[in-house]
């Protein structure tokens, strides 16, 4: 068969114009990173609330967009109500917190200093004064209180993207449908409804575990005589939203605060971050996870790992939402056509 130069050249040419192009847009993505997550960040709130609302329009009668204005007005109702009557308490805990915790670690490692194995121990933490570890242990928790909360313009975008989203999601579920050929927008409408409802359920799953991780945690901390325990409770349910990560870090506060007591309220304090960690495994996490998003932990835990790598806090926050999208993507568009391609020859 002769060799078409031509030919070869011309598909080379055109393959080498698809790979740069590619890479470019790789390139443009990853400079804009922190812009997409607050997107997807956005889309996250758009579901919640779009899914809120067609449950009322469903249970009232109420018109679509009258359901969602009901919804966005509840929530800064319940906002304002929940800023009025806890605000000032989980300030002023916080504020304690900030305080107690450094002074914890300060008597922590003077009983360290006092015991040859303790000594031993902040030695081979070489070049690292734990005083200044626990400074900047608080420096890192105000600096990431700051960007969830005081992130004032992010925050504003996030919410106005999510509110525009929810509004008129169809207009931007059809935006994406026309960006793929004709022959894939019937698997493509198939594949974001997928990842929509999957969405859906994991945010309830969510609200509903760290609803009760932060409750339980408030109480147990109370009964236990801890300073903060409110503030802590509140930390221990947002930290709930990264899961095995966020409660290991939620409880060293705790721990600290504790030792401002005595040891055994430690010990004590320990010993209900487990249990609540194993009812949480156990209990209230299977009942969820019956009507909603089951995600393997191992695939969970890597995944906030490597997120946060990759993209920083922002990372670790939407690490498990954004595992969530692409274990739907790969079961609708890999896992499901293999399954199908087997059956026939079975």
């Amino acid at each position: 068969m002769p060799f078409d130069s031509a030919l070869t050249t011309g598909r080379f040419a055109r393959l080498l114009l698809v790979a740069v192009l590619i890479a470019g847009l790789v390139l443009m993505a990853w400079q804009i990173v922190d812009v997409l997550l607050l997107v997807f960040g956005a889309i996250l709130l758009a579901v919640m609330l779009r899914r809120t609302a067609d449950w009322l329009a469903a249970h009232t009668p109420l018109s679509g967009g009258w359901a969602l204005a009901v919804v966005l007005l509840a929530i800064v109702i319940a906002l304002g109500i929940c800023g009025w009557l806890f605000g000032a308490q989980v300030s002023s805990q916080v504020e304690e917190l900030t305080k107690v915790v450094p002074e914890a670690w300060g008597r922590v490692r003077e009983q360290l200093e006092g015991s040859s194995w303790g000594r031993a121990a902040l030695d081979a933490v070489s070049g690292v004064d734990p005083a200044s570890v626990s400074g900047g242990m608080v420096r890192e928790a105000g600096s990431l209180l700051m960007t969830v909360v005081g992130g004032l313009g992010n925050v504003l975008l996030l919410v106005a993207g999510g509110v525009y989203l929810a509004a008129q999601p169809g207009l931007y579920r059809q935006g994406v449908v026309a960006l793929v050929p004709k022959s894939a927008e019937a698997r493509t409408r198939q594949v974001l409804d997928g990842m929509g409802e999957a969405l859906g359920k994991w945010l309830k799953g969510q609200f509903i575990a760290m609803l009760m991780v932060g409750a339980l945690t408030s109480l147990g901390l109370w009964l236990l005589g801890v300073p903060s325990a409110l503030a802590l409770g509140l930390l221990a349910g947002l930290g709930e939203f990264v899961p095995l990560i966020g409660a290991f870090a939620t409880a060293i506060p705790a721990l600290l605060a504790a030792s401002t007591v005595d040891m055994s309220t430690v010990l004590y304090t320990l010993a209900l971050y487990v249990v609540i960690q194993q009812i949480e495994g156990n209990l209230i996490m299977p009942i969820v996870e019956r009507r909603m998003v089951s995600l393997p932990p191992a695939l969970a835990l890597f995944a906030v790992v490597a997120f946060g790598l990759m993209f920083g806090i922002l990372g670790v926050i939407f690490a498990t939402p954004l595992t969530v999208v692409a274990y739907v993507a790969v079961q609708k568009l890999y896992v499901e056509d293999a399954l199908g391609k087997r059956e026939p020859a079975s």
